[in-house]
């Protein structure tokens, strides 16, 4: 446990905190909502009997956006949050922390030995709501996800923005937000990761998302990119 010298809440990014270091660093993190709690051996920081949980943007996709220049946050307090390839629960810890005992992710992932790990974490943060399945077929899991404010999509697969449209069409509310990380070499490894981008933006569009921002994501993930957009369908 690390001692901060002062900690505050970024002007912007609300649930977001900047912590200040002895050396005088800074460091992005969230307020741990399951104190003593460490989710990927991230550093812990106490500042007035509060703890924070460093956000590593080379571990978190979401982190590394923001430190890129995302141009909004999205994600608030009390969000019902549909989470596509949750994996062990890195980046779905911070949005945890950042929903608060209020807020809900619904969970998908497809390996079985990569659940048991998020299993782990989820044990203690209860607003996460684990589901084994197929982001490909979302009509499966339907039955347990209900309207959601925002989906958050890390899936290496191809077709990444057709899947996350089927999901939208059932689970999505009107206006409600996408932060879908795209992995360019996942989809096709001919192709310069630029035109990988612009092709699953324009799946999007055609889906009924309108495009807020798109930030590149070196050097915290080579080949990347987080997209931010709205859903005016719904």
């Amino acid at each position: 446990m690390s001692e901060a010298v002062r900690v505050e809440e970024h002007r912007e990014w609300k649930g977001v905190y900047i912590v200040e270091l002895g050396d005088g660093s800074l460091r992005i993190a969230t307020k741990n909502i399951v104190p003593g709690q460490r989710v990927y051996g991230e550093r812990l920081f106490r500042y007035e009997d509060v703890e924070y949980r460093e956000w590593n943007p080379y571990r978190s996709k979401l982190g590394g956006a923001l430190l890129k220049g995302l141009v909004e946050f999205p994600v608030r307090e009390g969000d019902r949050i549909l989470y596509l390839g949750i994996g062990s629960g890195t980046t779905a810890s911070h949005i945890s922390d950042i929903i608060g005992w209020k807020g809900v992710i619904y969970g998908v992932e497809f390996a079985p030995r990569v659940m048991r790990d998020l299993l782990v974490v989820v044990r203690d943060r209860r607003n996460i709501y684990p589901i084994l399945a197929d982001a490909r077929f979302p009509e499966k899991y339907r039955h347990l996800v209900g309207l959601t404010n925002g989906i958050y999509a890390d899936i290496a697969q191809p077709e990444q923005a057709a899947i996350v449209a089927r999901n939208a069409s059932l689970f999505l509310e009107r206006n409600g937000y996408l932060l879908l990380a795209i992995k360019a070499r996942s989809i096709d490894v001919t192709l310069e990761p630029s035109e990988v981008y612009r092709r699953e933006v324009d799946v999007l569009r055609s889906s009924g998302f309108k495009i807020v921002d798109v930030v590149h994501l070196d050097p915290f993930d080579r080949d990347h990119a987080m997209i931010y957009a709205r859903y005016e369908r719904g």
